[in-house]
């Protein structure tokens, strides 16, 4: 393990190239994601996870994907969650606690069982950000409720079932995505609420949290740091292991993303200089894919053990 990287990859198509074969191979990404243009079936996507596994002579290798349900649904082939909204659990949880709980323990065992089925052992769920009037729809019904307590509490039925389950979970996007009021795929969300106001809602819903993984958010809360998202500034990453108090591993969401206006290799470097652990890139850009990671360092002593700690719940 000590000689990977500390990026996480995406890859173009459901077989991998030659040229992504010797890829992995040279530069060693601490994990691959996969999204749905990776995936035509059970049977061709366990194939294609095994191949990347065999690469490294690992069969807990790090494989994530967004399976959270509702329209971020990777596996829409194969599983139709269209209607599971964050939202929907959300109103369940108020309405019915005993239905809640036999529904959702039930749509996790099934996500598990389904992710397992493919080989990959990371989903990035909780969406932790609480849902906000008048804010972007890019989070929308992914969130489980305006009640940061509700969306705590929830968070914490998710993260443990899918430890159960042997599936490692991401909480997201910390420290807080709900009030952003454009998408950060497209542009640079600035969030100006007080720094008391945040603590106390969007960004206590992070708090307390037992997953090995949190995804950072490509947002500038301009009353902790003016100049950068959270991914590429000191204090908010500070913030995230102080205040929240956050002790393992933080990734960057998707490197590429619009919200971040520097070169692929500026946004890499800030990204590491900020705190981040992992750099995440999607896009399977090959151009991209090396710029990553020619500027990504050797993964370090916190990243080894945080991950030896993340395979045990695998075994």
């Amino acid at each position: 393990m000590n000689n990977r990287r500390s990026f996480i990859t995406g890859i173009k198509s459901t077989t991998l190239s030659f040229k992504e074969k010797k890829f992995l191979q040279q530069y060693k990404p601490w994990g691959v994601i996969l999204f749905s243009r990776n995936i035509k079936s059970l049977k061709q996507c366990k194939r294609l996870t095994d191949q990347i596994k065999k690469i490294f002579k690992d069969k807990n290798y790090p494989i994530l994907i967004d399976q959270e349900g509702g329209r971020v649904n990777r596996l829409k082939k194969i599983f139709n969650v269209s209607s599971l909204t964050g939202e929907f659990f959300g109103k369940l949880y108020l309405e019915d606690r005993k239905k809640f709980y036999n529904h959702y323990k039930i749509f996790i065992e099934q996500t598990s069982f389904l992710l397992k089925s493919i080989g990959v052992n990371i989903n990035t769920l909780p969406v932790l950000d609480l849902r906000s009037k008048g804010s972007s729809s890019i989070i929308g019904n992914r969130s489980f409720s305006k009640d940061p307590k509700i969306v705590s509490k929830i968070g914490d039925i998710c993260i443990k079932n899918f430890h159960l389950n042997k599936i490692g979970a991401v909480i997201k996007h910390i420290p807080g995505h709900g009030l952003a009021k454009v998408d950060s795929h497209k542009l640079t969300p600035n969030v100006n609420q007080n720094l008391k106001y945040l603590l106390k809602n969007d960004f206590s819903t992070f708090k307390k949290k037992s997953s090995f993984f949190a995804m950072t958010a490509h947002i500038v809360y301009t009353n902790v740091d003016k100049l950068n998202t959270a991914t590429q500034s000191k204090k908010i990453i500070q913030l995230i292991r102080n205040n929240i108090k956050f002790k393992n591993l933080i990734m960057s969401d998707d490197i590429s993303m619009k919200s971040l206006k520097g070169s692929i290799k500026a946004n890499t470097t800030k990204a590491f200089d900020a705190g981040c652990n992992l750099v995440l890139h999607c896009n399977a850009n090959f151009k991209e894919m090396n710029a990553v990671a020619v500027h990504t360092p050797l993964i370090s002593k916190f990243i080894i053990k945080k991950t030896s700690q993340f395979y045990k719940i695998l075994s």
